[in-house]
């Protein structure tokens, strides 16, 4: 408190007591899949098509990454991250010096690889006195750079080796020698590298080091036992190196995440089925892992109502309030070649889920909706059809006469009830982190019924905006949520923790899946309905 030592007049500033809770963002999506070009490390992002092309590229042949963004954008989508992942072919550019290798000797360094286009995936590649190759199943573009050590003075047969990817160092030998020892090139490589192998071209004494350069390996052998040149863990990625589905663990603003380059990879031969429920179940294991997103998950392509339903309830039987699945595959014009191609559904059910979220809120089911962009469906549905496929959870998509073609389906792929509909799931997501998010200024707070009482304030005020949005369920907000903090949510077992509890109950508004009108004839002369 302030000291007042003379008469007058003082002013003082006040908190109010209670500090608003803002609601968090709903419409930020996640795409990871192949493009032409851009980073391989770390979640991009992107807020519109022209962004895109400048950092990815245009359309590809073979690959849905592209097209997804595009009908993202197209359905009213705004802000999305864009993780590149590797399918084998795929040309990176140089990544430029990130401050740890030598970028002063490029001028002496070999594209021997061609930047991964001439030489056959798992090539070897001349390094001196060496041949090395990317290890069998690694992404991205793998080089090598043989440095002169620090220090003043250092040995003539000591040098530094490095290991990048992408342009970025990812392993770094700082002092190896040709010399028939421990400090051997490549049996230090060899031992611990997780990118790449070296083999010595010859036996005898020990070679002359090589001098400075910066060599290209090939592209990278498809992994042992897989089915093409792609394994799971690249799109499973890792969390510490941002790649993959792991990078997106470092990106908060994520609420739904989508692969549509995994189908690519199957229907090219890179992936098997098994590998494909692989990734998924990665998907969905990282939504859950995260709490506040939902995969979009896409069927294999060219499947029959009959054979999504047994590939449902067979390979794919996954059960998740995190995760969706829809069903067919939608038409799509290509812009730039004017032909018509089959794509996957969940870039442009993404950019719905946002177009919903916008004009109606996270609230209303993302259903009834028009497809922007789609001109046909891989397979037209029948009502039979579609009700095999609703009660397990396949969110279809239809075309209706004079109504064009609508996402007819809400559901998650979860068996309780209580989380069957997709705008509870994601509506409990937005209502979690907008309450966390807000109320970060109760921690070290003194824990008594004042914090208490400012606390019920804050979050019954959200929650009211809510329920007058129609996001809860009620005639009033007392029959929409209640908020208890208080001695009874805190004993003093709980003060004396550091906790404050406060329990939140909230009745969400829930989809008319099902709308019956109920006619019946009446007799001529009865008088009719009455009032």
């Amino acid at each position: 408190m302030p000291s007042y030592l003379s008469p007058g007049v003082y002013v003082e500033e006040v908190e109010s007591g209670s500090r608003p809770i803002e609601g968090v963002g709903t419409s930020v999506a996640a795409f990871v899949g192949f493009a032409q070009k851009g980073p391989f490390d770390e979640p991009t992002l992107i807020t519109n098509w022209s962004q895109f092309v400048a950092t990815f590229g245009d359309f590809t042949e073979g690959a849905h990454l592209a097209s997804a963004v595009y009908g993202f954008f197209a359905n009213g989508g705004g802000i999305c991250y864009i993780v590149r992942v590797d399918d084998g072919t795929a040309v990176s550019p140089d990544g430029g010096d990130d401050g740890e290798h030598t970028g002063g000797e490029h001028a002496a360094g070999e594209r021997a690889g061609g930047a991964g286009g001439e030489l056959p995936p798992g090539a070897e590649v001349p390094v001196g006195p060496y041949a090395v190759r990317a290890r069998p199943g690694v992404s991205g573009e793998i080089s090598v750079e043989v440095a002169p050590v620090q220090g003043d003075d250092p040995p003539a047969d000591v040098f530094r080796f490095l290991v990048l990817r992408d342009g970025r160092v990812a392993e770094t030998y700082a002092s190896v020698t040709t010399k028939r020892s421990k400090d051997n090139v490549a049996t230090r490589v060899n031992a611990t590298s997780e990118l790449i192998e070296v083999r010595e071209s010859g036996r005898g004494p020990a070679p002359a080091p090589p001098g400075p350069q910066t060599v290209v390996l090939a592209p990278a052998a498809p992994a042992p036992g897989g089915a093409g040149a792609l394994a799971p863990e690249v799109y499973v990625g890792d969390a510490d190196r941002r790649t993959g589905l792991g990078g997106l663990e470092a990106v908060d603003e994520v609420t739904m995440v989508a692969v549509p380059d995994l189908m690519s990879a199957y229907g090219r031969g890179l992936l098997d089925l098994d590998a494909v429920v692989a990734v998924q179940q990665g998907i969905v294991a990282h939504c859950e892992l995260m709490g506040d997103r939902v995969a979009i998950l896409d069927p294999p392509p060219g499947l029959t109502p009959q054979q999504v339903r047994g590939w449902r309830t067979g390979q794919a039987g996954f059960d998740s309030k995190y995760a969706t699945l829809y069903y067919p595959w939608i038409s799509v014009a290509d812009p730039a070649s004017g032909r018509a191609s089959l794509v996957p559904p969940s870039g442009h059910v993404a950019g719905i889920w946002a177009r919903n979220d916008d004009t109606r809120g996270v609230h209303k089911a993302p259903a009834n909706e028009v497809v922007r962009g789609a001109v046909a469906l891989a397979t037209q549905l029948t009502k039979g059809e579609h009700d095999l496929l609703n009660p397990i959870g396949v969110n279809c998509i239809r075309s209706f006469p004079g109504r064009g073609i609508r996402v007819w389906g809400a559901r998650t792929l979860a068996s309780d009830p209580a989380w069957r509909y997709l705008n509870v799931r994601r509506l409990f997501n937005y209502l979690e982190e907008s309450i966390l998010a807000g109320t970060q200024w109760v921690v070290f707070e003194p824990n008594d019924d004042a914090l208490w009482a400012r606390v019920r304030r804050t979050v019954s005020a959200f929650l009211v905006n809510e329920w007058r949005k129609g996001s809860l369920f009620g005639l009033t907000p007392e029959e929409a949520f209640y908020v208890k903090c208080d001695r009874e949510t805190n004993p003093p077992e709980s003060i004396d923790a550091g906790q404050v509890v406060c329990e939140i109950g909230v009745a969400p508004v829930k989809p008319a899946e099902f709308v019956v009108f109920r006619l019946s004839q009446l007799t001529g002369g009865s008088g009719g309905v009455d009032e």
